[in-house]
């Protein structure tokens, strides 16, 4: 699958609501602002890294990156190692 923030951002609400947590309450507990909260729901795309994956962890959502095998992956970045998948 391809995340994008705005999918990012509705699973992060989905989960913050079926826990019964205020955005106020998330962004205490991941030490990070409301306003950021407010934005990484939203799909903000320039939501920084490092926030974001402490409130998945604070969610306890899972992140997994599967990277190409060695072989697979061209030597220098092209448009077809560069397209995103469908």
């Amino acid at each position: 699958m391809y995340y994008t923030p705005e999918n990012i951002g509705e699973l992060i609400k989905k989960v913050r609501k079926s826990k019964g947590v205020t955005q106020t309450d998330l962004a205490t507990a991941s030490g990070t602002g409301l306003r950021f909260i407010v934005d990484l729901e939203k799909g903000k795309p320039t939501c920084e890294l490092g926030k974001t994956l402490r409130v998945l962890q604070t969610c306890g959502i899972k992140l997994s990156l599967d990277p190409p095998s060695i072989d697979e992956a061209p030597k220098r970045p092209t448009s077809r190692f560069l397209k995103r998948p469908q």
